[in-house]
């Protein structure tokens, strides 16, 4: 399959997150990410699938890398496993320290505008999205 028949995938939003996301994923540090289930019913896409493969867009949307799905788990946010958090590449040294980045970030005015509710807040019950990949080509 060609890079230009797949869809298209973006980590956080444009800007220095999403630029070291890419870098992590580019150098093989970040093999994993985690999402909010209501994400995807947002823009009523699928949840994603073992196998799938998605080309990463860095902050100019310029293609970068292929990414291949190998593992998708949903969860509790009060039940993400430490090895899951570890492997997103951001440095967390613990698993309460990748909590409150990702808490800062689902509770931003940028993701709370993406969702259309300015008062969205995650806890434990909330469901999320685990997914597992593999750079598969930097481009």
């Amino acid at each position: 399959m060609n890079q230009d028949d797949l869809p298209r995938v973006e980590f956080a939003f444009p800007g220095p997150l999403r630029d070291r996301l890419v870098s992590a994923i580019l150098d093989g540090s970040k093999t994993s990410t985690t999402s909010t289930a209501v994400e995807y019913r947002i823009e009523d896409d699928p949840f994603p699938q073992v196998g799938a493969r998605q080309v990463v867009v860095d902050s100019a949307e310029k293609a970068v890398a292929v990414i291949e799905i190998t593992d998708v788990q949903h969860f509790r946010l009060g039940l993400v496993p430490w090895e899951h958090a570890r492997d997103e590449g951001e440095g967390h040294s613990s698993l309460s320290e990748w909590r409150a980045a990702h808490e800062r970030y689902w509770h931003s005015n940028e993701i709370r505008s993406f969702l259309g509710n300015p008062s969205f807040t995650v806890n434990d019950d909330t469901m999320v999205v685990l997914e597992r990949f593999r750079l598969v080509e930097a481009l």
